[in-house]
């Protein structure tokens, strides 16, 4: 798919990966729809990008809430004329032990990370019956690898993972739909993960430049599953043959978490 001239929303577009994202799409000649929850941050990304060549506007409103999504198509439709490329960049982590039951903090979760993006290929295949477009949401390592401290956020992403694989057989266009599978990220993603002390940063890491820079050239490919580290896209290969790979990866973050909870 070409940037260049392309409508695009991006959401999660204040911090992390996505105002990296963000920062890469301005250079091109495209028009943008930056969403946040954040309203203040996201002015603050959006001001360093006012000598940029793309048209990018902003937009306030919590993805884990329908009419807020319904809200950012509106906005998108009336201020572009429609929409070509959705990036799906919005979500949080939990990184904790699952003590007690807990329906809200549960459906939290997954209203953000998993039931909005689905909700948005919906929405964009609506929008666009019969004109090209793509849908890419950011998934993570996590979705094909269990981690321990990780089990809703994991959960989440897994289900991203299976309901592409099986809308992919649906779809009239497969190429529509792309994830992007990043491993440990260094942002403050991590670090807001829970109330007690900062989460420790899944190993190997990656920077949120690298990862916008593999979602870029994954985009411009039609790339359908983006797998910004070599090294865990080798490890899923590996795994397959030698399921004990993933299994050390796991001891050693198993150890990691039951030092994060004696703290």
């Amino acid at each position: 798919m070409r940037l260049q001239h392309a409508r695009i929303i991006l959401t999660g577009a204040a911090s992390g990966i996505g105002a990296a994202l963000l920062a890469r799409l301005a250079a091109f000649p495209c028009a943008i729809l930056a969403a946040d929850r954040d309203a203040p941050r996201l002015s603050e990304t959006l001001a360093r990008l006012a000598a940029s060549p793309a048209r990018v506007t902003s937009f306030a409103g919590d993805m884990g809430k329908q009419e807020d999504v319904d809200a950012l198509f509106a906005a998108a439709v009336e201020r572009m004329g429609g929409v070509d490329l959705f990036i799906a960049a919005a979500g949080f982590a939990y990184y904790e032990r699952l003590a007690r039951p807990d329906w809200d903090h549960i459906e939290t979760i997954f209203r953000v990370n998993a039931v909005s993006p689905i909700y948005t290929v919906e929405k964009m295949a609506e929008l666009n019956r019969g004109r090209p477009h793509r849908t890419v949401i950011v998934a993570s390592a996590m979705g094909r690898l269990a981690i321990p401290g990780y089990a809703l956020y994991g959960s989440t992403k897994a289900a991203l993972h299976r309901f592409a694989e099986a809308y992919r057989l649906e779809a009239p266009d497969p190429a529509a739909l792309s994830l992007v599978y990043p491993i440990g990220t260094r942002t403050r993603f991590f670090a807001n993960s829970n109330d007690r002390a900062p989460a420790p940063l899944p190993w190997p890491t990656q920077s949120a430049e690298r990862v916008a820079d593999a979602i870029l050239r994954g985009i411009e490919r039609d790339a359908r599953a983006i797998h910004p580290s070599v090294l865990f896209r080798l490890t899923l290969a590996v795994d397959r043959v030698l399921p004990f790979t993933r299994r050390i990866e796991q001891w050693i973050e198993g150890r990691r978490f039951r030092t994060w909870l004696k703290q």
